[in-house]
C-alpha cells in the first residue's frame, strides 16, 4: 500500500513537472494545408493577363538574358521632333538606325551605352509606320521592328505680342509663330505716336500665350503692368525678351527678378547664342537652358530670355532655330487644351490579345471608368490582326504582330510580373504555431491540487 501510494504521488509530481513545462517553453505544433505561392516560369505573363488573376503570392525569379526596351511618343503635333530611346539590358558598341516605310536610313546613332537615342522631324501630318534596327559593334542585327506614331496637326495658338521698339529678333519671331498658323495680336511701337498693328484674324478673348519685350512692360503704368501679372497669374504664359532692359530696380520689385550685367560669351548648343545686357543671377527664378529662367506665378510662367540677336540663325539653321523656340514655349509651359486626351496602352498592343484603351474626357457607351487611372476612362477591344486598329474617328492605336520585338515583349512580361509579385508578396506565415497555454495552466493546477489533497489525507 506504501508502494503504490508513493507510485501515484510520483505521477502527479510527473503530470505537474510536464504541465509547467508546457508552460515555460510554449511548444508548437507544424502547421499543414498552407497555400503555397504560384511558381512561375520564364519570364512571366503580360499586363493584362495578371490583371485578370485574383492577388496571390508568386514564386518567380527574372532570368539573366537580355532584353531591351523601346521609348518613343506614339502620338505628337506637327512640328515637333519624334525621338526614339532604345534602353538595353547591357552594354556595349552598338548603333541604331531609325528608317523610313522604303528602308531608307533616315536616323542613325551610335554609341556603347545601355541606351541609344535618335531623332527626326516629321515633315507632314500623317500615320507612320516606321522601322528601327539594332546592330551590335559587328553590324549583327540584334532586333528590329515597326515603330508606328501619328503625326497630327497643330492647333493654332493665340499669342499676344507687345513691343516698344522694332528688332529683328521680333520679325523672326513673327514669321516663325505666322508658318506654325498662330493666330496673331502683333503690336510694334515705331515711334511716339507711330504703332505698327497685326489685328488677329479671329477672336482672342483669352490668348494662349503673351510675348513682350522688356522695355515694353517696363514703361506700362503700374496699373496696368498689376493688370497683366493678373491674368499671368490666371494662367496665361509670359515671354520676356530680355535684349531692351534697362531698369534692374523695377523688375526686382515687380516679379523679384534680379538682374545683373553678365559676360558677354556665346552659350547654348547647337546654336550658340549671345547674352542679353542683363540677366538673371539669384532667386528664385530657375535657369531653363538656352539663356532662359522661368518663375511660377500662381497657374502661370513667366519665361526671360536672356538671348539676343538670334535672328541670325533665320537663314543658316531655321530648323535648330524653330526647335530652339519649341524649347522656350515648353519651357513657359505653353499647351492647348483638348477635349480628348489619349493615354499610351501600358504595353505592347498584341493582335489576339486584349487591348485596354483608355482616355480623359470620354464618356457613355463601352467606356468605363476605372479605379486605378484616376479621372480616365477605359475599354477592351480584342484586335484580330496586326495594323492601325480605329478607336473612333479622331485616333488609331497601332497593333503589333506576335513576332515583333521579342525582347521587348520579354522586358515587358517582367516588368508586369515584377509589379504583380511586388502588389501580392509572400506572407510571411510561421511554419507552426504555438499549443494554447491554458491546457497547461489547468494540468499543473489538479495536479498540484491532488498532490496537496493527497498529503492531508494521510
Amino acid at each position: 500500500m506504501n508502494i503504490r501510494i508513493k507510485w501515484v504521488d510520483a505521477v502527479l509530481v510527473i503530470v505537474a513537472a510536464a504541465a509547467l513545462a508546457g508552460l515555460v517553453c510554449e511548444f508548437s505544433v507544424p502547421v499543414e494545408g498552407r497555400p503555397q505561392p504560384l511558381k512561375v516560369d520564364g519570364d512571366g505573363l503580360r499586363a493584362a493577363q495578371w490583371h485578370d488573376m485574383p492577388a496571390r503570392p508568386i514564386d518567380w525569379q527574372a532570368p539573366a538574358t537580355d532584353v531591351l526596351r523601346l521609348d518613343f511618343p506614339r502620338q505628337l503635333t506637327l512640328g515637333r521632333m519624334f525621338t526614339l530611346t532604345v534602353n538595353r539590358s547591357k552594354a556595349g558598341n552598338a548603333r541604331l538606325q531609325l528608317l523610313a516605310e522604303n528602308d531608307q536610313v533616315i536616323a542613325e546613332a551610335a554609341g556603347s551605352g545601355r541606351d541609344l537615342t535618335v531623332q527626326w522631324l516629321p515633315p507632314v501630318v500623317e500615320k507612320l509606320v516606321l522601322k528601327a534596327r539594332l546592330l551590335d559593334g559587328a553590324g549583327q542585327v540584334i532586333a528590329q521592328g515597326p515603330v508606328p506614331f501619328a503625326v497630327r496637326e497643330t492647333a493654332p495658338l493665340q499669342v499676344q505680342g507687345r513691343f516698344a521698339a522694332p528688332s529683328f529678333d521680333t520679325r523672326v519671331l513673327n514669321e516663325l509663330l505666322a508658318n506654325s498658323n498662330a493666330v496673331l495680336d502683333w503690336q510694334v511701337t515705331l515711334g511716339k505716336t507711330v504703332t505698327r498693328t497685326e489685328t488677329a484674324r479671329e477672336q482672342m478673348p483669352t490668348p494662349g500665350l503673351m510675348v513682350v519685350d522688356a522695355a515694353w512692360f517696363e514703361r506700362l503704368p503700374a496699373a496696368a503692368r498689376s493688370a497683366l501679372l493678373e491674368r499671368v497669374a490666371g494662367g496665361m504664359p509670359l515671354i520676356v525678351l530680355a535684349s531692351n532692359a534697362a531698369d534692374p530696380g523695377m523688375w526686382a520689385r515687380t516679379v523679384q527678378l534680379n538682374l545683373k550685367a553678365g559676360p558677354e560669351k556665346a552659350a547654348g548648343a547647337p546654336l550658340a547664342m549671345s547674352p542679353a545686357p542683363l540677366n538673371p543671377v539669384a532667386g528664385v527664378w530657375t535657369p531653363a537652358g538656352d539663356l532662359t529662367w522661368t518663375r511660377q506665378w500662381q497657374k502661370g510662367r513667366i519665361v526671360w530670355l536672356g538671348a539676343v540677336d538670334w535672328h541670325r540663325y533665320a537663314i543658316s539653321e531655321p530648323r535648330a532655330l524653330g526647335l530652339w523656340w519649341q524649347r522656350v514655349l515648353d519651357a513657359a509651359g505653353v499647351s492647348k487644351p483638348q477635349e480628348v486626351s489619349w493615354l499610351d496602352p501600358e504595353e505592347m498592343p498584341l493582335a489576339g490579345h486584349r487591348l485596354e484603351v483608355c482616355a480623359l474626357g470620354v464618356r457613355g457607351g463601352a467606356w468605363q471608368r476605372r479605379p486605378d487611372k484616376a479621372d480616365a476612362s477605359c475599354m477592351a477591344v480584342w484586335p484580330k490582326k496586326a495594323g492601325w486598329l480605329a478607336v473612333d474617328t479622331l485616333h488609331s492605336v497601332y497593333v503589333y504582330d506576335t513576332n515583333d520585338w521579342s525582347l521587348w515583349q520579354k522586358a515587358q512580361r517582367r516588368d508586369a510580373t515584377a509589379r504583380y509579385a511586388a502588389r501580392t508578396p509572400v506572407p510571411q506565415e510561421p511554419a507552426s504555431v504555438p499549443l494554447p497555454s491554458w491546457p497547461f495552466a489547468l494540468a499543473f493546477a489538479l495536479a498540484m491540487l491532488c498532490l496537496w489533497w493527497r498529503e492531508r489525507r494521510e
